[in-house]
C-alpha cells in the first residue's frame, strides 16, 4: 500500500510547480524563503535573497507601501485577501499583481513572521486598461455625436415655417382669404419630415409636405437635400406635376449617393384664392383630407391614379397634377404618415380609415382644433400614448374667396 505524501514534500511540490511567486518573511520583513517562480520573476538567488527586503528589490515608494502593510499584519495578526499592487520597478517598469499575506504564528499562536502569494496579473490590468480607454472615448464620441444632433435639431427646427404668405399681400390677419396653419410633432432630435408654405401669385399659395423614409440623422439630411431643391426649383412653383418632377430628377442622384438609398414621399400643391382651384400631385404621400362645407371630410383625391412613385426610385418619374376646387370656408389639412401609423396593444395600426373617421367628427373646427383633434384620437388609440414616428400637419382654410 502506497504511502501518503508527507506535507514537506507536498509543500515543496507546491512551491516548485506554481506559477505564483510565494515567499515566507521574518517578523522585521526579511525574506526567509522564496519559490522558484518567485526568484524567476524577481532575478534573485534564491540563497542570496535571504535576509534581504523590499526596500533591497524594488523603489522606494512600493518597499513603504509593502512595509506598512506587512507590520499591520504583524502588529494586529489581520491578514490581507487579493489586494491589488501596483509594482513599480528600479527601471521603471510597471507591473500588477494580486496579493494574499497572512500571518505566521509559532505553536504559542505569537506571530513570527508572514507569508504571501502574489499573483501576476498585468494583462489583465492591461485589458482592463484598454477596455476604460475604449468605453471613455466611444462615451466621448457619443456626447460630441449627441451634441451634433441637438445642434442639428435646432437648425432643422428653422427649416419649419416661421410665418405665411398674407392674401391679399400685407393685410392684416383678420382682413386675410386665407388662414394656414402647420404643427410639427418632434418624435426625435432630428427629423425627416418638413414643409413650406409659399406665394406662388399674388392669388395663389404653395403648400409643400414630405416625409423621408427612416428616422435619424440620415433622414434629417435627406430634409436638408430637400429644402435645397425647393429653393431652386421656386420658379416651377405654378406647376404641381413639372414641380415635382424636376425635385425627383435632383434628388434621385444625391438620395442614391454612396448607398444612401432613401426615398421620400411628397404632395404639393397650390391653392387659388380668387377660384378656390386646388392642383395637386403627389410622389407617394397620402393624400390630404378636403373638410368640406363645415359638415364632411373626405380625401382630397381617392384612387391610385393621383399618386406618382416617391420620389428618388426612378430618376426618370412623371408625375401628373389633378384638379379640384373647393369653396370658401372649405379647409385642406396634409400630414405625414406617423399620424395614422401608430398601433394598439393588439398590434393594430391606426390606418387611414380611423384617421378619416376622427376628421369627419372635426368637420367645421378651426384648423388648430381640427389638429389636436385628429393628434388626440391618434394618441389614444396609441398602446403608448404617443407617436411612434414624427407627425406633421399643414393645411389652410380658405376663408372667403378673393375678389
Amino acid at each position: 500500500m502506497n504511502k501518503s505524501p508527507d506535507l514537506e514534500y507536498l509543500l515543496e511540490n507546491l512551491l516548485t510547480n506554481t506559477s505564483d511567486s510565494i515567499y515566507f518573511k521574518d517578523a522585521q520583513s526579511r525574506f526567509v524563503l522564496v519559490n522558484q517562480a518567485c526568484a524567476v520573476k524577481h532575478g534573485w538567488d534564491s540563497e542570496k535573497i535571504k535576509g534581504k527586503t523590499d526596500f533591497d528589490t524594488f523603489s522606494k515608494d512600493h518597499a513603504e507601501r509593502a512595509y506598512a502593510d506587512e507590520r499591520r499584519i504583524i502588529e494586529t495578526g489581520e491578514p490581507l485577501f487579493s489586494i491589488e499592487e501596483r509594482e513599480t520597478w528600479p527601471d521603471g517598469r510597471v507591473t500588477w499583481v494580486s496579493t494574499t499575506k497572512m500571518p505566521i504564528r509559532d505553536d504559542n499562536g505569537e506571530i513570527i513572521g508572514l507569508f504571501g502569494i502574489t499573483r501576476d496579473i498585468t494583462d489583465r490590468k492591461r485589458a482592463a486598461t484598454r477596455v476604460r480607454l475604449y468605453a471613455e472615448e466611444v462615451n466621448t464620441i457619443k456626447e460630441e455625436m449627441e451634441n451634433d444632433v441637438r445642434m442639428a435639431g435646432k437648425l432643422q427646427k428653422n427649416f419649419m415655417p416661421t410665418s405665411y404668405p398674407a392674401f391679399p399681400a400685407g393685410a392684416a390677419p383678420a382682413d386675410q382669404h386665407i388662414e394656414f396653419l402647420h404643427r410639427f410633432n418632434l418624435n426625435r432630435q432630428v427629423s425627416g419630415d418638413y414643409c413650406a408654405v409659399t406665394r406662388v401669385s399674388d392669388h395663389e399659395a404653395g403648400i409643400f409636405l414630405c416625409d423621408v423614409q427612416g428616422v435619424g440623422v440620415r433622414a434629417a439630411l435627406g430634409t436638408a437635400l430637400v429644402r435645397g431643391v425647393v429653393q431652386e426649383i421656386q420658379g416651377l412653383a405654378a406647376d404641381p406635376a413639372a414641380y415635382l418632377g424636376r425635385m425627383n430628377a435632383m434628388l434621385s442622384p444625391l438620395l442614391r449617393k454612396e448607398g444612401m438609398l432613401l426615398d421620400v414621399s411628397a404632395c404639393y400643391f397650390t391653392l387659388d384664392a380668387r377660384t378656390g382651384a386646388i392642383r395637386l400631385a403627389s410622389a407617394g404621400h397620402t393624400m390630404p383630407i378636403h373638410f368640406r362645407d363645415g359638415y364632411a371630410a373626405q380625401w382630397l383625391c381617392d384612387g391610385a391614379a393621383c399618386a406618382g412613385p416617391p420620389l428618388g426610385v426612378d430618376p426618370a418619374a412623371g408625375y401628373v397634377a389633378i384638379e379640384q376646387t373647393i369653396s370658401a370656408d372649405d379647409s385642406v389639412v396634409a400630414f405625414t404618415d406617423g399620424l395614422y401609423t401608430v398601433r394598439n396593444n393588439m398590434d393594430d395600426a391606426y390606418g387611414k380609415k380611423r384617421l378619416l373617421d376622427s376628421a369627419h367628427s372635426l368637420a367645421g373646427e378651426s384648423l388648430a382644433d381640427v389638429f389636436s383633434g385628429l393628434e388626440g384620437d391618434a394618441l389614444a388609440f396609441s398602446k403608448t400614448g404617443k407617436f411612434s414616428d414624427d407627425v406633421c400637419l399643414v393645411g389652410f382654410h380658405l376663408k372667403t374667396l378673393m375678389p
